[in-house]
């Protein structure tokens, strides 16, 4: 394979102009031999950053076994040890399982992450013994010869040696938008990535010390970062972590008072009013979630670099979509070329475009498309420049495409001597307003076809306007490749109700055309982005009533994005060309394609590995299971918390035995939180995410946990009078009013209902039937109800209770003026 920087001209070449590429650089035109790769290696001179897209093993059985609540659990469940009997020590089994069960499924997405990471890794080209080759990026040396091209990113730092109207973005690094002209002997900079021509530059600085090497790591890192589900459950347990102190403290002294004759009863009692207090399952479960979502979304090929990107997407009330690699696939056909001026011949047309895609450093689709029709069908763009070569055609200079200029172009010499300029670009650009040949491209793109003006010039190419004075002589008209599966994404979002919007470089025309054939609502208005206000208050007012924007450059595309996000939307963007990685890089969400340049995949959040715009349904309702099922869940560990603490506060102000063991304790919470919470938040929810997570958690936990509490204490206070020596009979009739009141709750969380979920909750209701009728569980469980008014009692406070629940229920919804949830699958 040759690259484009084997063809820089003469007077570009370092080879033949050593001080070019700067005082302190030895340029090796063939770059390093095999033996000074060797003795580089053995030098440790070797990009060797240790970029992990995942916690070690170790890391992560760190963080799920040394916890703040673990620590509290395992000290109480030492002390139950001490006390005996072993049974009021289960919640420490039960800790144990489910550390175990995060550590298991942290463990499996990392292997999975770690595993799609090596797929979408970037494999920079090297030049070596006078080949090019394509190796890992921890494979580079100091002093290898890299070759760049359009939409490489630089991953080490170097100084240009080779340069063919090299353009380099350095926004990610220094913030200014415009990209950087590179000649031989300028710096790169490792994070920076080429926005047009191609070149070649020498290692500098490798592994840990180049400029970027510390972001390369942290950017590709599997990580816990902020998200708002993670920082208000962080809040939750903050504030429960300040109540629960003076709360256990307060239960510690009134049960050793109250069981003054019996340390041990009194210790047993004091750790089953305190073990409830704490929501020990509510972090372990939201860091379960996001590991199975990684899973899942690994499977269909989908790469999420931040583990809280899921979240984020689900958050997504509006989506930008770049039109090409989005909505149509990469290829493209010629489908016709029309000449302008007759006495033109087609075939020397196909000629100069033939050259003019041949010279083209790296190809982008229209150009690919160029060259499978006019470049001898190979698609190859070293052959066709060749061929055009040999067939008396000569590339003397030539310009990039650039998505700026909207145009590349070549000054060519023909086969009888005579030199002249060729254009070759979008003609809404090219031709002045209101030249005749713009109506054919406007009906032509009304169909949805893309058009390109080729076009001679007598200005240079380096000249302020090459296209003044151009002679515009055809129009090239291709036809894009729609992706199969865009019609059925773009209704998915519409379903939704997420906004879908067209941000695209080609022309507004074609673009809406594309658009309303994929019945995309407003496609048939849509905007040239040259008449966009630059006012930010009309900007944002434009960008909220328009679908379709075509003629978008890449600062506007990050514009574009900023006015959504000045009126609180939620903003994910597509992409996977150079121009649009500062979209990406501001949007809320970016969403890179794995075929796209090596800079977009570097900014983007989530990379589409398989290239398939309808992964991202997957990826949204992926992200609305894990937002909405964590919502149900921490519900259920916060209404036990609060009843918790309010049972703890009334014993110490009543001054009587806490109403349960710890065997009870765990029996209530496993049926009525934990195995429950564990299935709902695995379950199908396709409700959209929404901000306020904590103060929708807390209206029902903080109404439910008082409302459970005082049930509970009111059935045992009234049984604890009839059985004042059966301290037993009342613990059993204070566990089945709890249980009741708390299935209740259950009941309410899990709605909508679907037949797995009535399954569910009538299977906790039989286990603890059972627990109650079967005499040895009975006896292990030391629950045993006797008489039939006390438990009659329990039932009737408990059924009065749930009433309660649903009225504050239905109050609760209707002050926050929400709709009922969806139904989910």
């Amino acid at each position: 394979m040759t690259h484009p920087a084997d063809r820089s001209t003469p007077a570009d070449d370092p080879a033949d102009n050593p001080a070019a590429a700067g005082a302190g650089t030895l340029v090796r035109p063939g770059g390093l031999s095999a033996a000074e790769v060797a003795e580089r290696v053995a030098q440790g001179q070797v990009n060797d950053v240790p970029v992990r897209s995942s916690r070690s093993v170790p890391e992560i059985v760190r963080a799920n076994v040394f916890t703040r609540f673990n620590a509290i659990i395992g000290v109480l469940f030492a002390v139950i040890l001490v006390v005996g009997p072993i049974q009021d020590g289960l919640f420490g089994l039960v800790i144990v399982a489910n550390t175990a069960i995060g550590i298991i499924q942290e463990v499996r997405a990392k292997r999975t992450l770690d595993s799609l990471a090596l797929i979408g890794e970037a494999r920079p080209e090297v030049r070596r013994d006078g080949q090019v080759a394509q190796i890992a990026v921890g494979e580079i040396v100091l002093d290898d010869t890299v070759l760049l091209g359009i939409g490489d990113k630089v991953i080490v730092d170097g100084q240009v040696t080779e340069a063919d109207g090299l353009e380099i973005d350095e926004s990610l690094l220094t913030g200014e938008p415009d990209p950087v002209h590179k000649r031989p002997g300028d710096a790169v900079m490792s994070g920076s990535f080429v926005v047009a021509g191609a070149g070649a530059f020498t290692a500098t600085k490798v592994g840990r010390q180049a400029y970027a090497a510390q972001l390369a790591e942290e950017a590709s890192r599997f990580t816990l970062v902020k998200s708002e589900l993670r920082t208000g459950i962080d809040t939750i347990l903050r504030f429960i972590t300040y109540l629960l102190i003076p709360t256990a403290i307060g239960l510690v002294i009134s049960q050793w008072s109250v069981e003054h004759n019996d340390w041990r009863e009194a210790v047993r009692r004091t750790v089953a009013g305190i073990v409830p207090m704490v929501p020990e399952g509510l972090v372990l479960l939201t860091s379960v979630a996001f590991a199975i979502g990684v899973v899942r979304l690994g499977r269909k090929q989908c790469l999420v670099q931040e583990l809280p990107a899921i979240e984020g997407l689900a958050r997504v009330d509006t989506v930008c979509l770049d039109k090409t690699g989005t909505l149509t696939e990469g290829g493209m056909d010629v489908q016709e070329l029309r000449a302008l001026d007759g006495s033109r011949e087609a075939g020397r047309l196909q000629q100069v475009l033939g050259t003019l895609a041949g010279a083209d450093a790296r190809p982008n689709p229209s150009m690919r498309a160029i060259l499978d029709a006019y470049g001898n069908g190979n698609g190859n763009g070293n052959k066709g420049h060749n061929d055009g070569e040999r067939e008396g055609w000569r590339v003397l200079e030539s310009v990039p495409f650039s998505s700026a200029r909207k145009w590349s172009g070549a000054q060519l010499r023909e086969p009888d001597g005579a030199e002249a300029g060729w254009l070759l670009g979008a003609p809404d650009v090219l031709l002045p307003t209101g030249h005749p040949a713009l109506t054919a491209v406007d009906e032509l793109g009304a169909q949805g076809l893309r058009v390109l003006l080729l076009g001679r010039t007598t200005v240079p190419l380096d000249a302020p306007d090459p296209a003044k004075g151009l002679a515009p002589l055809a129009l090239l008209v291709l036809k894009q490749r729609l992706r199969p599966d865009a019609a059925a994404t773009l209704r998915y979002f519409e379903e939704q109700r997420v906004q879908a919007k067209v941000i695209s470089g080609d022309s507004a025309v074609s673009v809406g055309a594309v658009a309303a054939s994929l019945e995309l609502p407003g496609a048939e208005q849509p905007l040239d982005a040259r008449t966009l206000p630059t006012e930010a208050t009309a900007l944002a007012d434009t960008a909220e009533r328009t679908t379709v924007f075509g003629r978008v450059t890449p600062q506007q595309k990050r514009e574009l994005v900023g006015a959504l996000q000045s009126r609180g939307h939620h903003v994910a963007m597509t992409g996977d060309g150079v121009n649009d990685v500062l979209a990406l890089k501001d949007a809320d969400i970016g969403v890179a394609m794995g075929s796209g340049s090596e800079a977009t995949r570097a900014v983007a959040q989530i990379v589409l590995l398989n290239d398939s715009f309808a992964t991202l349904p997957s990826v949204v309702a992926e992200g609305r299971r894990v937002i909405g099922n964590i919502e149900r869940v921490a519900s259920l560990f916060l209404v036990k918390t609060v009843y918790s603490v309010l049972l703890a506060l009334l014993v110490v102000f009543t001054q009587v035995p806490y109403p349960f063991l710890p065997r009870h304790s765990t029996v209530l919470s496993g049926l009525t939180i934990g195995i429950p919470a564990f299935f709902l938040a695995l379950a199908p929810n396709n409700e959209r995410a929404r901000t306020g997570f904590v103060r929708r958690v807390l209206r029902l936990a903080i109404p439910g946990g008082v409302i459970a509490g005082t049930a509970t204490f009111v059935a045992y206070a009234l049984a604890r009078g009839d059985h004042a020596t059966d301290l037993k009979a009342d613990t059993s009739v204070a566990t089945l009013t709890l249980f009741l009141v708390a299935i209740w709750v259950l009941a309410i969380v899990a709605r909508p209902y679907t037949w797995w979920r009535l399954l569910l909750i009538g299977t906790m209701g039989g286990a603890f039937a059972l627990v109650l009728v079967v005499p040895w569980l009975s006896d292990f469980f030391q629950l045993k109800l006797v008489g039939l008014r006390d438990p009659w009692t329990g039932v009737a406070i408990a059924v009065a209770a749930g009433l309660l629940l649903e009225l504050v229920w239905r109050f609760v919804r209707r002050s926050l003026d929400e709709d009922p949830r969806p139904a989910s699958s």
